[in-house]
């Protein structure tokens, strides 16, 4: 037996209405199971405040600190100045000296004697008026013939007293040089000595040698006795 069948029924007509009706209830049902939470009641903080626990509580009482007025004005300035007088006299009280009178003694200033302190000057021994007169140059008339006697008085001296084999015990060999500068003081007497040699030995011979020389006659400057610088240089040859 077949079933009977409208003509005129349409069953596509309505399916454009039916799937939109769909689509609406499943995105609420969509929409309503994701934004829907269960919670535990005991875990839920509502933030009530308890106001009974307030009430009981004790609030401590503070003291209220004062604080202290201020300092009054100074007073006001009269207007007017008034000038009181010191009824009260003041008795002056005299304070008396307790020495006695007695008269300046003035002491009389004697004549003051000045005392010159003679310098000690040195004239170099090239440009002295009067040079030192070494022991036998007395009757040398000249300044240069004086110098050159005394040169050679010196000389002699020296090669008579100086120790020429100390060079060799002290194992210098060769051409040696000692240069020796000392002093003709105002009396005549060498002072000063100074040398300078390649080894400390001969320095100390040539001091010693010098320091024997005999008392001058001192060289003078304007007719005073004036200090007298001496150079001599010391040259000898060592024998190998």
């Amino acid at each position: 037996m077949e079933p009977k069948k409208n003509p005129k029924a349409n069953v596509g007509r309505n399916s454009s209405l039916y799937f939109a009706v769909g689509l609406a209830l499943m995105l609420f049902l969509a929409n309503f199971a994701i934004n829907y939470k269960t919670y535990d009641k005991d875990a839920i903080d509502i933030g009530q405040l308890n106001l009974d626990e307030l009430d009981e509580e004790e609030i401590p009482i503070t003291e209220q600190l004062k604080t202290p007025p201020p300092p009054p004005p100074p007073p006001a300035a009269p207007e007017v100045i008034e000038i009181v007088e010191d009824e009260e006299e003041v008795e002056e009280t005299v304070i008396e000296s307790t020495e006695t009178d007695q008269e300046e003694e003035i002491v009389e200033v004697e004549e003051v004697e000045v005392e010159e302190v003679e310098e000690d000057i040195e004239v170099p021994f090239a440009v002295i008026e009067n040079v030192p007169v070494f022991p036998g140059c007395e009757r040398e008339k000249n300044n240069d013939a004086k110098r050159a006697c005394m040169s050679e008085k010196i000389q002699k001296f020296v090669n008579k007293n100086f120790n020429t084999d100390l060079a060799g015990d002290l194992g210098l060999s060769g051409r040696q040089r000692i240069n020796v500068i000392f002093k003709i003081d105002k009396t005549g007497n060498v002072t000063g000595v100074r040398a300078r040699a390649p080894h400390p030995g001969l320095e100390k011979e040539a001091a010693r040698v010098i320091n024997k020389l005999p008392k001058m006659q001192p060289g003078k400057q304007r007719g005073k006795a004036v200090t007298v610088p001496y150079s001599l240089p010391i040259i000898f040859q060592v024998q190998d």
